[in-house]
């Protein structure tokens, strides 16, 4: 069960990995270098933006609903045409999209932080078939947003609380009920949540930021093992691959050592993972 690299391109804040079900392919971000990444038939892609881009949802074959700086838009794989589908914070040029993925009930969950990583300019938001709900705030680098298999829950993070939360939801529509309750306490061991996926047992695999590895959790938030990545930086996971039994990791290469950084990594842990659900808008 060693890494390897997947992609050897250096992204200064490696983010967001999607694998598109239905193209059998892996997207991601370069946050600071406003990239979004891929490989298509073997060979590297990218596309250019003038805004930070964090991460994505599929709404077609060819279509996916990217989170940038100031909005949530339809971004067309084909032609690079983009569409504007709705704001996110557009008048705070103080804050970024973060982390995101979409949820079982085709909503797209999404957290913003500040571009400096201020205390407390960070939240995390749900649009929901035209709606944009806030849902959770202040927080400062809000982070892991997954899903429970059944429907029953999401979890998500501020990496500066160095907790991982659960959220219970309404299993019709997907919105919060109730508060959020601790699932993982990382406080004692000094380790940093950051992106997190589920897999189809209803385990939870976590990057860790500045550990080198995605550490995974039972559905009753005990620790079962960690895969090492040879990167520090480690942001965020997701499971892909023909039969979803590939854990690929994005990493960040600002500020850190090491001629792996910023590269990301394809891992076979022995699981299997869930398809990405599919956006609807």
């Amino acid at each position: 069960m060693t890494a390897q690299v997947f992609d050897s391109r250096i992204c200064a804040l490696g983010e967001g990995p999607l694998w598109h079900p239905l193209r059998k392919q892996l997207f991601w971000f370069d946050i600071l270098g406003k990239r979004l990444l891929t490989r298509e038939a073997g060979k590297a892609r990218h596309w250019s933006f003038q805004t930070h881009v964090s991460a994505a949802g599929w709404l077609g074959r060819n279509a996916l609903l990217i989170a940038s700086e100031n909005g949530l838009f339809r971004f067309d794989l084909r032609d690079g045409a983009q569409q504007p589908v709705v704001a996110l914070e557009a008048d705070q040029p103080e804050t970024r999209s973060n982390d995101g993925r979409a949820d079982p009930w085709g909503g797209f969950w999404i957290s913003t932080m500040g571009k400096k990583a201020e205390p407390g300019l960070g939240a995390i938001y749900r649009y929901h078939r035209g709606e944009m709900r806030r849902l959770s705030a202040p927080m400062t680098i809000p982070n892991a947003i997954c899903f429970a298999p059944d429907k029953s829950c999401a979890y998500f993070a501020d990496t500066a609380d160095r907790r991982i939360l659960r959220q219970p939801l309404a299993r019709d529509t997907g919105w919060p009920v109730g508060r959020a309750t601790p699932f993982v306490d990382l406080r004692a061991e000094g380790l940093n949540p950051d992106g997190a996926v589920i897999d189809a047992q209803g385990c939870l695999w976590n990057a860790q930021w500045g550990a080198s590895r995605v550490a995974c959790y039972s559905p009753a938030g005990v620790f079962l093992r960690a895969v090492a990545l040879p990167a520090a930086q480690v942001s965020c996971p997701a499971f892909g691959g023909g039969d979803l039994s590939t854990l690929f990791a994005t990493t960040g290469a600002k500020s850190a050592r090491g001629r792996h950084a910023g590269q990301t990594f394809a891992v076979r842990p022995g699981v299997v993972g869930l398809p990405e659900c599919r956006v609807i808008p």
